[in-house]
């Protein structure tokens, strides 16, 4: 019983470590790889990362996975806005989400996971 709790601790400290290594700033590409108005996929230490380019600086990341239905296809969704807010609607229900804050507009109680994003020498990079 003792090597069990052992090895639960160990476990809980590995993946605490994964955890930090995780957290921070994560230099994913350039600028120029990824086409306006169009999203691109992307791991990002282990999570799968939609991003999209709506400007010439501009860069938006979000989860890839879709809060209704499990799928990874939000890179696929379908650029927008609702006033000044940029929005990405889901491929596959078309529920729209706020490209700022995960916000949905269409379904409430739905939450798509938004990052905050930053072009650094040319490179994108997303924070986890």
């Amino acid at each position: 019983m003792t090597a069990t709790l052992e090895l639960g601790a160990l476990d809980t400290a590995t993946a605490e470590a994964g955890a930090a290594a995780a957290a921070g700033w994560h230099r994913v590409c350039h600028l120029d790889d990824l086409e306006p108005s169009w999203g691109e996929a992307a791991l990002v230490a282990g999570r799968q990362i939609a991003l999209f380019r709506t400007g010439p600086g501009e860069v938006f990341a979000v989860a890839h996975e879709d809060p209704a239905t499990g799928a990874h296809v939000m890179a696929r969704g379908i650029l927008g806005s609702k006033g000044a807010r940029p929005t990405i609607a889901s491929p596959l229900h078309k529920e729209v989400y706020d490209l700022e804050t995960g916000e949905c507009f269409s379904t409430p109680g739905l939450k798509l996971a938004a990052f905050s994003s930053r072009i650094v020498d040319g490179f994108v990079e997303v924070e986890l």
